[in-house]
């Protein structure tokens, strides 16, 4: 965990990465910022914790992108309840629309029955070029 030093009228943000996922490379799984205590997750694909993707159908990648956005935000001291939005990228739109009814079961069971204001975008590739889906997030916490 690191941060920026604390000055008069500066924030400080606390970076976090656990270990339970892949080391992270340009970015932070993580950020926390005083004074509201928002967390700021980056996007999480189906890596597992070595880097690799596993492999799978979107909803396979799905549910290992959330878990490992859930293990984001765990890190920081936030549940699924402390989510405030959520932005799903994914490769194919019209398989996500055809597995909601899945995709939701996942969610449940991952995350519970919290809705965070949630966003799903259409894209030509993802960062990790295998994937099918991407999941990043805000959390607020008390």
């Amino acid at each position: 965990m690191s941060g920026s030093p604390k000055g008069k009228g500066m924030p400080h943000f606390a970076r976090v990465n656990p270990a339970q996922l892949a080391p992270p490379r340009g970015f932070t799984h993580a950020v926390t910022a005083q004074g509201g205590r928002l967390v700021f997750l980056a996007g999480q694909t189906a890596l597992d914790a070595a880097g690799r993707l596993i492999p799978g159908d979107l909803p396979t990648q799905f549910e290992r992108a959330l878990t490992n956005l859930i293990t984001a935000l765990s890190a920081t001291g936030g549940t699924p309840a402390d989510l405030a939005r959520v932005t799903v990228y994914t490769t194919d739109v019209a398989a996500y629309r055809a597995h909601t009814p899945e995709l939701g079961r996942i969610w449940h069971r991952l995350a519970g029955r919290h809705y965070p204001a949630m966003a799903v975008i259409g894209a030509v590739r993802l960062w990790d070029e295998e994937a099918l889906v991407e999941l990043d997030g805000v959390a607020v916490l008390p």
